[in-house]
């Protein structure tokens, strides 16, 4: 198993109020470190990304939790963006969308979304997602260097 990264960094692009409380109760309540940032709409995800329009000293992520129903660009549009800058296409993209149609699923895999998972509506469920995120993407997987 690979070193935990110091100060890891998660773009959670996610419109819904309470589904960003569950996310951060969930991060909070695990063991898994890591600074949790939020845009609100596909237009701010980006910003945060591409380091713009007031988010020049953003962090670059080191996951992004992608919803796919954001107001302004849909996460579809989202993920294309960013799969097609070279300096953040190798982040991992992990869509967490309420959605379970297989169109929406297909269609992420096909923009290069490095995986799938739909939103549990319980805590104690969030709270596995959260620690299975961890254990896989910080744990097992290594990830090439920030930039």
């Amino acid at each position: 198993m690979n070193a935990p990264r110091k100060g890891i960094e998660i773009l959670h692009a996610e419109d819904n109020e309470s589904d960003v409380f569950l996310t951060r109760m969930a991060f909070e309540d695990s063991d898994f470190r890591a600074q949790l940032h939020v845009a609100v709409d596909g237009e701010a995800a980006l910003d945060f990304l591409f380091k713009r329009s007031g988010h020049e000293g953003a962090p670059t992520p080191d996951l992004i939790l992608l919803d796919l129903n954001l107001p302004k660009l849909d996460g579809k549009q989202v993920l294309a963006q960013l799969k097609n800058a070279p300096d953040l296409r190798r982040i991992p993209v992990i869509i967490l969308s309420s959605s379970r149609a297989d169109q929406d699923i297909t269609d992420s895999y096909d923009r290069h979304a490095n995986g799938y998972i739909t939103k549990p509506d319980e805590f104690g469920r969030m709270r596995d997602v959260v620690e299975a995120i961890e254990e896989f993407w910080f744990g097992a997987a290594t990830l090439p260097a920030r930039h």
